[in-house]
């Protein structure tokens, strides 16, 4: 009785361990992103969070469900970095013009929105664009070729 017991504790603490090294795993490879932004851009941590976080909430919103769901399926951070992502501040000039030539849902509008997102987060509106190619690319290791190209597609 008391080597079954022995064994069941020992079978939960093996399959509990699993499960954090899986866990452990996924935020290191969401980490992995947050690092590179960092070192190459020389931002914050915060920084590079938001801005992926922008960039991903760009993208749920500008593409089908299916089609985000292909970028979101091998990002493990994906969660906290949309939760990081920014609201627009609409009283930047570059929103408003954007709101004005189509509104949020737009192209351009929805370009202005993360480019005010950006703002509030202390980055320039350029550091999208230096933020496009770094993201597309973890998106093609973690997620696979065609969801790094539906996200490059929007941008």
């Amino acid at each position: 009785m008391i080597n079954r017991i022995y064994r069941n504790a020992l079978r939960s603490l093996a399959v509990l361990l699993v499960l954090m090294s899986f866990q452990v795993t996924a935020q290191a490879q969401g980490e992995d992103l947050i690092q590179t932004l960092t070192s190459q851009l020389g931002i914050s941590g915060e920084q590079a969070t938001g801005g992926a976080g922008a960039l991903f909430d760009y993208a749920k919103k500008n593409l089908s469900t299916d089609d985000f769901a292909s970028i979101a399926k091998g990002i493990p951070a994906m969660d906290s970095m949309l939760m990081m992502a920014p609201e627009p501040e609409n009283s930047s000039a570059m929103a408003k013009a954007g709101d004005m030539l189509g509104g949020t849902d737009s192209s351009l509008g929805g370009m202005a929105g993360l480019a005010a997102s950006f703002e509030s987060l202390g980055l320039n509106a350029d550091m999208v664009n230096k933020f496009v190619p770094i993201v597309s690319d973890y998106v093609g290791k973690m997620s696979g070729d065609q969801a790094m190209q539906l996200l490059q597609g929007l941008f």
